[in-house]
């Protein structure tokens, strides 16, 4: 690879947990260290919450190594519940983690043989108890699980035999009795409080011989987990949360837990029970929460400045830490809204500052506003998108395309390849992919509009007058969107660049190139003509009829596509009445117009849909479908609250006149047709 190659990536962001803060997280993590340092001897557990990918493992790793005197009277632990699951009955995979651990930190195997001998028993007691429980329960209504069988009789050893042998009723039965013999045995009672307080005193005693003061174990990627084996590790937190100098971390989605309990506890009764339930057994178990805060756009800037710069020069540079500096000074004080420019990178980096880190600076700064929106300021989600960039850089570099692909470009077409509608980016795909520039009309005219808005703005505050280029069909409706107006307003503009060598980069999701409806120049006039309206579209009435099947199936295929992509169709596009006007010209396309109506979603349309379908449908069976259509419209929910707001008349949902009109004229049609038949 040329080192000019080289130079135009931005470098591979390692996704896991860091011991370097770019968030200003360790406030929390020191938050958390105190709240269990102050704690004296009383237990403690705490909630460290965040939707996925926000960093709460990242808090977790800060607070395992910043945690004061381990290795004298502090020991920390971390369990990561998703590594063990599907090994081993959660809850006993907990305790024993942490048992084990234990001994192993403080070699207590050969310094406290009788606290270890008496705490791996009650281990014993707890699997074999858990086991012999559910086997009693199933016992009642029918043959136990082979698993289950296997589980008691390997425990009690070879009294009964193999598996094989004892599954029968009558033998599941003795290896009950059997089990219980075990314990009388050995002088323990099978009451199940009993044994928890047993269990809890010989914890104790060996956290004595050990000689620990405090014990701290942080719980991770609960979130990951399935219901069951959240619910199974939070049930075993509970045996050591009333023991003295115990502290728990739980790192978890709280919404995710809640929805864990919910399908543990599936027969709440309805109503408030059913959704406080969830949230009162969270409160129960963690008596300290802390959520971590999402990033906003500036924040989100100087987060991906630290990664990219980190990337190509290294976290441990001396460069880097003064980067980081600056950085931290910034996000104690996010509401002024400071993020790393360019130039306190090159005053922080020196001679290790390049062309590569200059571009990959001035394309964080580019994207960045668009990125914290869409990924709504996570962390992972930004790391993730980097290195979806960077390989599709190198990708590109491999296949030969060389300076064809520009960093900042590819950069805002992938912003919308993920966070803009889909059917609005294969809208440009397609026009892109068809034409013969490699430029899509749409995205140029979006473009236009959304700049011209701003400099009409500008010219405003001037007190001069700057006409706006106006935008028609769905440009139009994309311009009242906030997100795809941020987006167009992103450096640099696509418009006048030729977009063709992009859609190869892209296409290790979707094959853009082969996948879009390729429309001739011919073809892409047509639609175009549709989309101004009908009378654009009745002005070509002759070259639609001149159309092959094929042909005109693309062009449909293309308009209805457009259609479709409309974030809004509270009022009537021009597409509209262009597409009514093209299946008024070529008849035979009736029942895909039905179609079209038919995936139409009623909460975005309004009372304009419930006419002007005339033209489009003449046939007794179209018109019976339209009927089932339009009623569908009149009765949805989200119409019905559409129409509620403050729109005039002719804005409201289908109206019941129409569809009588419909119901009359099909009846009509109906009769003459019967009395055709019987002359």
């Amino acid at each position: 690879m040329s080192e000019a190659a080289h130079e135009r990536h931005l470098g591979y962001i390692p996704d896991h947990e860091t011991k370097v803060d770019l968030l200003r997280n360790e406030a929390i993590a020191k938050t958390v260290i105190n709240l269990i340092t102050r704690s004296d001897d009383r237990p403690i557990t705490i909630g460290v919450h965040g939707y996925w990918g926000a960093g709460k493992s990242s808090v977790l790793e800060m607070i395992a190594a910043r945690f004061p005197d381990q290795g004298k009277d502090t020991l920390v632990i971390r369990y990561n519940g998703w590594q063990f699951q599907g090994f081993e009955d959660a809850k006993i995979a907990l305790i024993e983690g942490i048992v084990h651990d234990l001994i192993e930190n403080r070699s207590l195997a050969t310094k406290a043989t009788d606290q270890v001998r008496n705490i791996l028993k009650r281990i014993d007691w707890l699997k074999v108890a858990k086991r012999t429980g559910g086997l009693a329960f199933n016992l009642a209504t029918g043959l136990p699980s082979p698993d289950q069988l296997s589980d008691i009789v390997g425990f009690i050893g070879s009294k009964l035999g193999s598996p094989a042998e004892v599954l029968t009723k009558e033998n599941a039965e003795a290896v009950v009795e059997e089990a219980k013999g075990y314990w009388k045995e050995k002088g323990e009672s099978p009451s199940v409080p009993s044994e928890i307080r047993a269990f809890r005193a010989a914890f104790e005693d060996l956290m004595a011989a050990a000689g620990i003061k405090k014990l701290v174990v942080l719980v991770d990627d609960l979130d990951r987990c399935l219901p069951e084996t959240a619910i199974e590790t939070l049930e075993a937190i509970r045996l050591f949360v009333m023991l003295p100098n115990t502290a728990f971390v739980i790192g978890a989605d709280e919404n995710m837990i809640k929805y864990a309990v919910t399908k543990h506890f599936p027969n709440l009764p309805e109503g408030e029970v059913a959704a406080e339930y969830p949230r009162a057994y969270l409160e129960k178990l963690i008596q300290v929460p802390f959520r971590i805060p999402s990033m906003g756009h500036a924040e989100t800037r100087t987060y991906l400045a630290l990664l990219v710069v980190g990337s190509i020069v290294g976290e441990t540079s001396n460069g880097f830490n003064e980067l980081l500096k600056t950085a931290t000074d910034y996000m104690s004080k996010p509401w002024e809204q400071k993020s790393i420019s360019e130039a306190e990178v090159r005053d922080a980096l020196g001679d290790k500052y390049d062309d590569q880190i200059k571009s990959a600076v001035i394309t964080v700064h580019q994207i960045a506003p668009v990125l914290a929106t869409g990924t709504s300021g996570n962390p992972r989600h930004v790391k993730r998108f980097v290195n979806a960039l960077n390989l599709r850089l190198q990708v590109s570099e491999a296949r030969g395309f060389g300076d064809a692909i520009d960093q900042a470009v590819l950069a805002k077409i992938m912003l919308a390849e993920y966070f803009l509608p889909e059917t609005m980016f294969n809208l440009f795909a397609r026009e892109v992919a068809s034409s013969l520039d490699g430029r899509s009309p749409s995205l140029g005219e979006l473009e236009r509009a959304v700049i011209g808005a701003k400099e009409e703005d500008a010219a405003d505050e001037d007190d001069a007058t700057v006409p706006a280029p106006s935008a028609t069909g769905d440009v139009l409706q994309w311009t009242a969107d906030t997100k795809i107006r941020r987006w167009a307003e992103t450096l640099p503009a696509l418009a006048g660049i030729p977009l063709k060598p992009y859609l190869f980069v892209i296409n290790d999701v979707k094959n853009h190139t082969a996948s879009a409806a390729l429309l001739d120049p011919h073809l892409l006039e047509i639609v175009v003509k549709l989309n101004e309206g009908s009378f654009s579209a009745k002005s070509i009435s002759k070259e639609l009829k001149a159309l092959s099947p094929t042909e005109s199936g693309k062009v449909f295929d293309e308009a209805r596509l457009r259609l479709l992509s409309a974030p809004d169709l509270m009022t009537k596009p021009p597409l509209f009445e262009g597409i009514v006007t093209f299946v008024e010209t070529l008849q035979h396309f009736e029942g895909r117009y039905l179609d079209l109506l038919e995936e139409l979603q009623p909460s975005k349309i309004s009372g304009w849909i419930s006419s002007g379908h005339d033209g489009a449908v003449k046939s007794a069976a179209g018109q019976a479908r339209l009927v089932a259509v339009l009623e569908k419209w009149s009765k949805s929910p989200n119409a019905a609250s559409r129409s509620s707001q403050a729109r005039p008349t002719s804005s409201r949902r289908p109206n019941n006149g129409y569809i009588d009109s419909l119901r009359r004229r099909q009846r009509q049609q109906t009769t003459s047709s019967l009395r055709r038949r019987s002359m």
